[in-house]
């Protein structure tokens, strides 16, 4: 058996008293500069998109200008103000969300259509167009030229402008919504656009 003197067991303290404190000494170092790597980082990439920093604070995000629709080359622009000029419905609609009954009034979505061509009583061919209505915070949802026909379908699909007989306010200037949906998933705040596309 392998005696240990007491001058070789001093020494072999040393050497892992020496190991620890460089151990400890490195982990401080690197919790000190993860911090300012992330800074670092975070100053390269620059400050958020107004419309980032909106949407990761939860909030909804403002449409920078009128709602446009267009649909094979040709397009328009809305805003309340010249909604307002158009017949409007309103309809009383169940929130899923807000669980409350809700009164919308706005334009149906098909008198918008009409002026850029969109046949009113669609039929054959004309049933491959679908729209893809857009929030202004990049949300995205897609209907059937039939769900938004009368001629074919009994839900009332509205261009809102007003909530409760108010202007719509954070979820606005105009909000699409639609009847006879379980729950509000479709409908689109703060509406930026809507695409009139066809089917392959």
């Amino acid at each position: 058996m392998t005696r240990i003197t007491p001058w070789t067991a001093a020494f072999l303290f040393g050497l892992i008293g020496t190991a620890f404190a460089a151990g400890a000494h490195s982990q401080t170092a690197l919790s000190q500069t993860a911090p300012a790597q992330r800074a670092q980082t975070q100053a390269a990439q620059g400050p958020a998109a107004p419309g980032e920093e909106k949407m990761a604070m939860g909030k909804p995000v403002q449409p920078t200008g009128p709602m446009k629709i267009d649909f094979e080359g040709k397009s328009a622009e809305w805003t309340p103000a010249t909604l307002a000029a158009l017949p409007h419905k309103t309809v009383t609609l169940y929130n899923e969300h807000a669980k409350a009954n809700q009164i919308f009034s706005g334009v149906e979505l098909i008198d918008l259509l009409k002026p850029l061509g969109v046949a009113e009583k669609p039929h054959g061919k004309q049933l491959r167009l679908y729209l893809v209505a857009k929030g202004a915070d990049g949300y995205q949802v897609v209907y059937s030229i039939g769900e938004v026909t009368p001629d074919l379908h009994d839900a009332t699909v509205l261009v809102a402008d007003t909530l409760d007989g108010k202007p719509i306010g954070e979820n606005g200037p105009l909000q699409l919504v639609s009847s006879g949906e379980k729950r509000p998933a479709r409908w689109v705040r703060n509406l930026a656009a809507i695409h009139v596309k066809t089917a392959e």
